[in-house]
């Protein structure tokens, strides 16, 4: 009987930590998109504002995990150009989207709302935005993704 009390205890533990620590952990998958957009060289004439990074269920409905990350740019340079720079590093459609960025409000969230703290004032400013990936499992057990 006290073994059983004690193997309970040890799984309710386990299920509190995990219940815990899952947002953190998605988080980090969040913040890594964020990194890696921030690890690709800027083109010239271009300097880096702001970026943020996002996790949980940020788009259309139904259950599931996503992981957001992007930069505020501030370029010299046409939307076209940019484009065609972070096309490069484009891995599949949804990573490097560059659009024209106005105000604080990232665009492309539904769910929720995520600012920069720059505000984004002029035709020189872009948004570049990646949706990353995380284990299958911590997607169904955050309660973000519902």
């Amino acid at each position: 009987m006290r073994k059983l009390g004690k193997v309970g205890i040890a799984v309710l533990i386990l299920l509190i930590g995990g219940i815990i620590l899952i947002p953190f952990i998605n988080d980090y998958y969040a913040y890594r998109t964020k990194a890696e957009l921030c690890e690709i060289p800027l083109p010239d004439r271009t300097e880096i504002v702001d970026s943020v990074y996002k996790a949980g269920k940020l788009t259309g409905n139904g259950n599931g995990m996503q992981y957001f990350g992007a930069i505020l740019i501030k370029s010299e340079l046409s939307l076209n150009e940019l484009e065609d720079y972070y096309s490069d590093y484009r891995e599949q459609e949804w990573t490097c989207v560059v659009e024209h960025q106005e105000g604080k409000t990232v665009k492309g969230i539904e769910n929720g709302e995520v600012l920069f703290s720059e505000e984004a004032d002029g035709d020189d400013f872009y948004i570049v935005y990646s949706w990353g990936d995380g284990p299958d499992l911590l997607e169904a057990t955050d309660i973000r993704g519902h």
